[in-house]
């Protein structure tokens, strides 16, 4: 075994645990062993760096454009309001209604984008129908994944898979041409779904999350000024409590850092409360004298009175720019003039020392803002926001031109007239030349931390390749499973697969295994497309944990799912879907 070969290795196990312990974001850790292996000398700069200008790179982000030209346009929006006004009828229609819906768009537009389109209005119906949202949203993202599976710009992952078979020289894959497997394997999913999803799904209220409870209680901090009518009073005797029905957890003072409340517990100047209120206290107390709630405009000087300020719940969605930063770094209440209440971050209620927690996808905020501000936010992929959904009118201006260009990309790559790549670069274009999209739009559509995921990620594929590790990789599991027929070697590559994405990122996953899979099918003298579909496969239909795939981790905590419930449902459901695609696979592409 060579040094590089070595040196290799190394670098890839560093990155495997780092993408375990999380210590870094995921696209902050793709670039970090992309560094390592330039600094090692096991790629040049010019290898290093060159996932940047790798096609499936440059697809993914003409992708992205695309899907914010046709989500912009509103079309999707209107369509999907329609159709889930059906799904009020009961739980059944709700479930069967918001699965196709997320399958059908998330085939031609990113799956990420389309749950957070339908996870504020299914949270809608679920509030007017008495639906547990923990019965629908697992489901939603679950659907959204067998869609993306259905065509090659479903999912980034396959065209990662695609062009890396064109890069060594095979042919890579046509628009629909793995999609009657596909939809097999939905199939057999839907019906798991649709009737043991019911069964295994927990019934729980979303409002045992802790941001609200049914009577619109919230948390927030209180400073007494001098002014105030409760200096020097007992805490329960306190118009604070009596008037305002607040109910006092913790004070902080300036010569105690924190303590519980007794019955003698007086209220002094500056005094630094931690308190629940319902939420029409909330803002009846901003106008009262003597009290200032902390992280409110007034703490701050702003004053704009008909800028009326509530209370938003909302999620970090895959991509925000918030994530891996802290509240604090990114100056939030000044820069966008909200703050944030409370925080489910990793499954617990964080109520205390926000500003320094490091935000990461699928986070849920509750926000004091106003609509125009969480609307900045929502525009800016910064968050979704899940305490009311207005839909989009219809821009038909925008509509018909978006959806022509969509389906003219769709359809272009379909009939072979040129490859997916070029039909996305001439539909970015079209985007912006026609006024669709402003340049500047299609800058923020992109998910720049994915795409720096998607060339940190390449260059272990590259260094694999470069060094010999994937042929070496394949000889040993010819080796080891040659003497079994090729179905069983398949089989078992999909295992291996789905179980890495499960503790790695699918892109991570598709990028180490592509190579090794290529390798091996030309040592076996087998066609290589029964491997590559099953990595994409694998890759994409991942349903184990909330951080197998970035669906999986939006709905987390709007349902209020724990760990466990992803494990419940979302084994068995792998198990079905692995041994359905050991089976089907070959049916479609002999070897």
């Amino acid at each position: 075994m060579s040094l590089d070969l070595i040196i290799t290795m190394v670098i890839i196990a560093i990155g495997i645990f780092l993408f375990v312990k999380d210590y870094f974001s995921i696209d902050t850790t793709s670039v970090l062993i992309m560094a390592l292996f330039i600094v090692a000398g096991v790629l040049s700069p010019e290898e290093g760096f060159s996932g940047f200008n790798h096609p499936a790179t440059i697809t993914l982000g003409c992708m992205f454009i695309i899907s914010a030209g046709v989500f912009q346009s509103g079309l999707l929006d209107g369509i999907s309001i329609k159709l889930v006004r059906l799904a009020r009828t009961n739980y059944f229609i709700a479930l069967l209604i918001f699965c196709i819906t997320a399958s059908v768009f998330s085939a031609f537009v990113n799956d990420s984008a389309v749950v957070a389109l339908l996870l504020p209005i299914a949270l809608k119906v679920c509030r007017e129908s008495d639906i547990s949202p923990s019965k629908l949203l697992i489901p939603i993202s679950f659907a959204a994944l067998f869609g993306g599976t259905c065509t090659l710009i479903g999912t980034s992952t396959n065209i990662l898979v695609s062009s890396y078979a064109e890069k060594y020289g095979l042919e890579g894959f046509g628009m629909f041409e793995f999609s009657l497997p596909a939809l097999c394997i939905a199939s057999v999913g839907f019906a798991y779904l649709l009737f043991a999803g019911p069964l295994l799904l927990p019934k729980r209220k979303s409002i045992d999350s802790g941001l609200s409870e049914e009577a619109g209680k919230y948390v927030t901090e209180i400073i007494i000024e001098e002014d105030c009518p409760d200096l020097n009073k007992p805490v329960f005797q306190s118009r604070l409590v009596k008037e305002f029905n607040a109910q006092v957890l913790r004070i902080r003072r300036q010569d105690r850092n924190s303590f519980d409340i007794g019955q003698e517990t007086s209220l002094h100047q500056d005094d630094i409360l931690q308190v629940i209120l319902p939420s029409d206290s909330l803002n009846n107390l901003r106008n009262a004298s003597g009290y200032k709630i902390k992280g409110d405009y007034s703490e701050y000087g702003f004053k704009d009175p008909e800028n009326e300020r509530n209370l938003y719940e909302a999620i970090i969605p895959y991509g925000s720019a918030l994530a891996g930063s802290s509240l604090r770094a990114i100056n939030f209440r000044r820069k966008y003039k909200s703050s944030v209440l409370a925080l489910r971050h990793r499954g617990q209620l964080l109520l205390e020392k926000l500003p320094d927690i490091r935000l990461v996808e699928g986070d849920m905020l509750l926000i004091l803002g106003s609509k125009e501000e969480l609307g900045i936010l929502s525009s800016q992929g910064l968050i979704v926001t899940l305490s009311e959904h207005k839909s989009t009118k219809i821009n038909f201006r925008k509509a018909i031109p978006a959806i022509l260009i969509a389906l003219g990309v769709v359809l272009a790559a379909a009939l072979d007239l040129t490859s997916i790549l070029i039909s996305s670069m001439i539909g970015c274009l079209l985007l912006v030349t026609t006024g669709t999209l402003k340049p500047q739009e299609a800058y923020q559509a992109v998910e720049w931390k994915v795409i720096f995921m998607m060339a940190g990620v390449l260059s272990m594929g590259t260094a694999l390749e470069k060094t010999g590790g994937a042929e070496q990789i394949a000889q040993f599991v010819q080796q080891s499973l040659g003497a079994y027929d090729p179905r069983i070697t398949l089989s078992l590559l999909y295992l291996i697969t789905f179980l890495s994405t499960n503790i790695l990122s699918s892109k991570a996953a598709a990028a180490l295994m592509t190579p090794i899979v290529i390798s091996l099918a030309s040592a076996m003298e087998v066609s290589e497309k029964p491997f590559l579909i099953a990595v994409m496969f694998a890759c994409s239909l991942t349903f184990m944990t909330p951080v197998s795939y970035p669906t999986n981790t939006m709905v987390y905590a709007p349902g209020n799912y724990r760990f466990n419930d992803f494990l419940k449902i979302g084994t068995p459901l792998n198990i079905i879907t692995w041994l359905t695609a050991s089976f089907i696979i070959p049916q479609f592409f002999p070897f």
